[in-house]
């Protein structure tokens, strides 16, 4: 029984001390606690300093200047935000006007090469045209008609000649015509000229 009475004493006195400790550190108020002990006793605890008017007031004003700071914090993020959209909004509409200058060039391609293609059908009708006209005509007057053309000219109507030949299964003219344009000498270097160029370009 003494040493639980012993144990009980060193119980509270270590409670006080660390009561006293905490107090000092400032961790808990302990007089203002225990002041209804101290008035037991005949002395004067210490109690809790009541606010007045100007401190509630301060607190309100704090806790609204907390608040406005949130919200000013909030619209400078919104502003970040806006910032940021409009840039992205700015370059997509850069990218956009970048993909219709792409797509007008690739239209003014195509219209080119479309162009480009109608008339090279038209020029293969009209070589074609021409060859089968100088065939149905006189060699003779066939060959000053072509003798007045220029040298491809006269290169593509040979060949669209010999094409229509091989596909109708007769045969070409244009050797004869080769040979009645080389009679005279101006003629026959003209010839061997037309005959050079054409073995150099299939």
């Amino acid at each position: 029984m003494g040493r639980v009475i012993v144990l009980l004493l060193l119980i509270i006195a270590m409670a006080g001390g660390g009561l006293v400790w905490f107090d000092y550190l400032g961790i808990i108020d302990v007089k203002t606690v225990i002041a209804p002990v101290y008035r037991l006793i005949g002395r004067e605890g210490r109690s809790q300093p009541q606010a007045g008017d100007d401190e509630l007031l301060n607190l309100d004003a704090e806790r609204l200047s907390v608040r406005l700071e949130a919200l000013e914090l909030r619209d400078r993020e919104l502003d970040n935000r806006e910032e940021e959209l409009t840039g992205r909004y700015n370059e997509i509409e850069q990218m956009a006007q970048e993909l219709e200058e792409r797509q007008k060039a690739l239209d003014d391609r195509e219209n080119s090469i479309n162009a480009g293609a109608e008339e090279t059908d038209n020029k293969e009708r009209n070589v074609e045209q021409n060859a089968r006209y100088l065939t149905g005509m006189l060699p003779g007057r066939a060959v000053g008609i072509l003798s007045a053309m220029d040298d491809q000219d006269i290169i593509d109507v040979f060949r669209k000649t010999e094409e229509i030949a091989r596909a109708e299964g007769t045969t070409s003219i244009v050797s004869y015509w080769l040979s009645l344009m080389a009679e005279t000498a101006e003629g026959a270097a003209r010839a061997a000229e037309l005959q050079r160029k054409m073995a150099g370009r299939p």
